[in-house]
């Protein structure tokens, strides 16, 4: 597990521990080794009132008939780490998680990745909520029948718990549908870490939005350079109040790069009348923007 501490540790209910101390006795707990001869029995004689403690057994961590769980191991002791002397008295600290335990995220997070420890995975260690020091048990339910975090219709409750700008960019005027569970946030993010900025499941922004908008993807005969740059030039993908998620309103997000200077549009047969200023405004000409393979299409018009 991985748990280390250099100093002593004075005779005290383990309940009283800081969280230093707590992780001594528990890594001076696990070099002994003293697991329990009967496993779970010998837990479930006093925990076995707690209806929370017995919801494991209906979900696939209590699973006796799997391998891969932890029941069909060392039970218990598996994930909350060796007896011996927690029985006696309670004295004798076990292995805790969520959000009353003393035990720092990553103590807590290397008793998970002792077994889950595959592709998915494989990023935790440089993701940035592990940097932040979330804890697996402050997003997944392990005493449950089935973990709300990995229900689809469920998940997005999870992360925007925290994420609390995104679920106000959610409710927005011109969103992605989220706020519906069409679609989930890991259909995006990869919440445990992946090689990308901000965990995203694909190498870059733009393949992720391409997995969806397949017809932005080209290749053009002329393209647009912000488009092919990054979509977030133009987009915020979890929400916006102007249309098509757009970070501002056209034609102010066309001219941060655009002067609208001595352009055509301008000449117009009344006062106050304008193109730019006109329903789509820049986008009544120039309809194309994410790309053009018409021959007369390098101002991306139709």
């Amino acid at each position: 597990m991985g748990l280390s501490m250099a100093f002593s540790v004075s005779a005290a209910p383990w309940d009283k521990l800081t969280g230093e101390e707590l992780e001594q006795q528990l890594s001076q707990k696990f070099a002994e080794g003293k697991y329990s001869p009967k496993g779970a029995d010998s837990c479930l004689m006093c925990h076995k009132r707690n209806e929370k403690v017995m919801d494991l057994f209906k979900g696939v961590h209590g699973a006796t008939n799997s391998s891969a769980s932890p029941m069909a191991q060392l039970q218990c002791e598996s994930c909350h780490g060796p007896m011996g002397k927690h029985n006696r008295g309670g004295k004798e600290p076990m292995i805790t998680f969520g959000s009353d335990t003393k035990l720092p995220a990553q103590s807590q997070n290397s008793v998970c990745l002792g077994c889950h420890n595959d592709p998915q995975q494989m990023a935790w260690h440089n993701s940035t909520h592990n940097l932040e020091e979330i804890a697996c048990a402050d997003c997944h339910q392990i005493h449950a029948a089935e973990d709300p975090t990995l229900d689809p219709l469920k998940v997005n409750d999870t992360c925007v718990s925290c994420h609390t700008q995104e679920k106000a960019d959610m409710h927005k005027r011109s969103s992605h549908p989220l706020k519906w569970d069409q679609m989930t946030c890991t259909d995006c993010h990869n919440p445990h870490g992946s090689m990308t900025e901000s965990a995203l499941v694909k190498p870059s922004l733009n393949d992720t939005c391409y997995e969806c908008h397949t017809d932005k993807r080209g290749p053009f005969l002329f393209e647009h350079a912000p488009v092919v740059e990054n979509c977030a030039n133009c987009h915020n993908a979890h929400g916006s109040v102007n249309e098509d998620l757009l970070d501002k309103r056209v034609p102010q997000l066309c001219q941060q790069c655009h002067a609208d200077d001595g352009h055509g549009a301008r000449v117009v047969p009344q006062d106050g009348m304008s193109s730019f200023g006109g329903g789509k405004s820049c986008l009544n000409c120039h309809n194309q923007i994410h790309g053009s393979n018409h021959p007369g299409g390098s101002l991306f018009g139709r």
